[in-house]
């Protein structure tokens, strides 16, 4: 794959016209993508977990400090028991993916160690769960006109409502969903 098509540090963006209910007015951000597939994150669907949930949990020690209203994503369908931390700085972890020079994502139990600790990054998402693509699987459906592609905004990323992250997502392509029908017409 060539690094003008490689889509890491892109937002998908559904169209309205996908139905699947995964990702269905979903923004993804692509941690990967090589000749063997794609993984990503949706960071538009929030769960009903919090950081503090999940810390209690996996029994991990909270300070008063600790933040505990971070909201938890449905990050995909895949290995929705596991959790992953897109994080900026892009600081190492014992489980560690830098995506860029600034982001990384995280999947070891230090990261929400040091959170509860008041040590953690400064920006962060979590989700549970990814979303994966094997391979040729995402451009297949990027010929299918399922997905709108961006480059990443760490704006929408970590400080736009959760609520208008599609929109706003899809503005970055000068793309208004709204004017987007979700069913084809016949001539």
């Amino acid at each position: 794959m060539s690094q003008a098509s490689c889509l890491k540090n892109h937002f998908l963006i559904a169209l309205p016209s996908l139905q699947d209910p995964n990702f269905s007015r979903s923004v993804t951000y692509l941690c990967e993508h090589t000749n063997d597939g794609a993984m990503g994150l949706v960071i538009n669907r929030p769960s009903p977990l919090s950081l503090g949930d999940i810390l209690e949990h996996m029994e991990i020690e909270r300070t008063d400090e600790t933040p505990r209203e971070i909201p938890v994503f449905i990050g995909g369908p895949v290995q929705e028991d596991r959790g992953f931390l897109l994080h900026s700085p892009a600081s190492r972890w014992k489980s560690t993916l830098a995506v860029t020079e600034d982001l990384a994502v995280t999947t070891s139990r230090d990261i929400l160690q040091a959170i509860a600790r008041g040590e953690g990054p400064e920006e962060v998402l979590i989700a549970l769960g990814y979303a994966g693509w094997g391979p040729g699987q995402l451009e297949s459906e990027l010929q299918q006109d399922s997905w709108l592609v961006a480059p990443a905004s760490k704006e929408i990323l970590f400080h736009t409502p959760v609520e208008a992250r599609w929109e706003a997502a899809a503005a970055l392509t000068g793309v208004d969903l709204n004017l987007i029908t979700s069913t084809a017409g016949h001539a």
